[in-house]
């Protein structure tokens, strides 16, 4: 009971110090504030961007590998992955049969044509030519018509489909299916749509066309080396049908035992392994100078509550002498530490999320900021005034009682 009645009593007494010195406690509160800003802004981008790059991986497919001739991550001489012989359409079938887990292989070309119906055009639209298996390995959905199909390449039909900008940008409140496109002047049917994809890595994915492979090839080469995508059954079977990969390109390649792999086999979750590297560093800087953002805060709340002890030294003597024990000055002090800096955090995230809120809202970068990282904000500077009124709050209570009454 006396617990609960030296917490209320010092929280009354806290409050109208806290009142009475509206100065003071604004400029040490924008102290905390700047500091918990800082923190939740950087935070909150981070937050954001970690989040949009996991949705783009998902997009990509966590259960895909992809076959090329450069790796992701180029560890070597540019020329030496350059110099590589090209994949071919050949090993499409040996990587089918490499292992049971593998359900679909696409080949993928790339370019980039003009796109034209009618009076409309569209420069740089990204034109792949691929198979059937492309609807598995790339998790696309159809908004209308159909997709490619082996009739499609056999007959190295001249049809296409196309994506959700396509459809937007040449076809405004029309049905595009059946509908003769222009690729680089050259027919196409449209057999089928996309549904809106959106972006991935920074390729805007509904910018694009998609062609048979082999229509494809007669328009703009034969002699390239293709993309091939593989989708495997399950994610966790992903390290053991790389092994069978790596084995069967090797022999279908013709690679000389103890040479180097002339080939690439990229997995997503490299990409995430890293990214996390580097967030993790622009993480920890960020972290660093929200820490020492606070850090200055806090010592500016020591500062305060010490001058607030000398001014109040008479204040003190008197309830000392009126029987207020130790515990009770220091509860009173702490708590009147931890509600200027609790109320700094609590601006500062009001306006750290703002910040993040416009970075997402007026820039391409993507800001969240997660409820329980607002909650450790407020509940993080609360503790700072908690840690730094220490000091001041045991020199209050051990003020010699008439000593203090002396004070002027």
């Amino acid at each position: 009971m006396n617990f609960r009645v030296d917490v209320w009593e010092g929280a009354r007494i806290a409050l109208s110090s806290l009142r009475s010195n509206r100065l003071r406690t604004l400029l040490t509160t924008v102290g905390i504030g700047v500091g918990v800003c800082t923190l939740l802004a950087i935070v909150g981008i981070i937050q954001g961007l970690n989040s949009s790059f996991a949705e783009q991986l998902g997009k990509i497919g966590s259960n895909t590998l992809q076959v090329s001739k450069f790796p992701w991550v180029m560890n070597g001489d540019w020329w030496e992955y350059r110099n590589r012989k090209d994949l071919s359409l050949d090993l499409v079938p040996a990587l089918r049969g490499a292992s049971e887990h593998v359900v679909a292989v696409a080949p993928l070309y790339f370019e980039n044509a003009e796109v034209s119906f009618q009076e409309r055009k569209l420069a740089s639209v990204q034109t792949l030519g691929t198979s059937p298996d492309y609807v598995v390995t790339s998790n696309v959905d159809m908004a209308a018509g159909r997709f490619l199909t082996d009739a499609d390449v056999d007959n190295r039909s001249a049809v296409a489909v196309i994506g959700a900008e396509v459809v937007k940008v040449l076809f405004p409140g029309i049905n595009p299916v059946g509908h003769r496109i222009l690729v680089d002047k050259r027919p196409y049917r449209i057999v089928g749509t996309l549904v809106e994809r959106g972006t991935v890595l920074g390729q805007n994915m509904d910018l694009a066309v998609i062609l048979p492979y082999p229509a494809f090839m007669g328009q703009f080469g034969s002699k390239r080396s293709p993309l091939l995508v593989l989708a495997v059954d399950a994610q966790e079977r992903i390290p053991v049908v790389q092994d069978r990969l790596t084995e069967t390109l090797r022999r279908e390649r013709n690679t000389k035992p103890g040479a180097p792999d002339d080939f690439a086999i990229n997995r997503p979750d490299q990409l995430a392994s890293i990214y996390n590297q580097l967030t993790g560093a622009l993480y920890g800087v960020a972290t660093g100078v929200g820490l020492i953002t606070l850090l200055v805060g806090g010592i500016g709340i020591m500062n305060i509550m010490l001058v607030s002890v000398r001014e109040r030294t008479r204040e003190i003597g008197v309830r000392r002498a009126l029987g207020a024990r130790k515990h009770t000055i220091i509860l009173q002090f702490l708590m009147e530490a931890a509600s200027v800096s609790a109320v700094g955090g609590a601006l500062g995230t009001a306006v750290g999320m703002g910040l993040a809120w416009l970075v997402n809202y007026l820039t391409p970068l993507a800001a969240r900021v997660d409820p329980l990282t607002v909650a450790g904000g407020v509940g993080f500077s609360a503790v700072v005034g908690l840690l730094f009124g220490i000091w001041p709050a045991a020199r209050a209570a051990n003020l010699d009682p008439v000593e203090a009454l002396r004070h002027d």
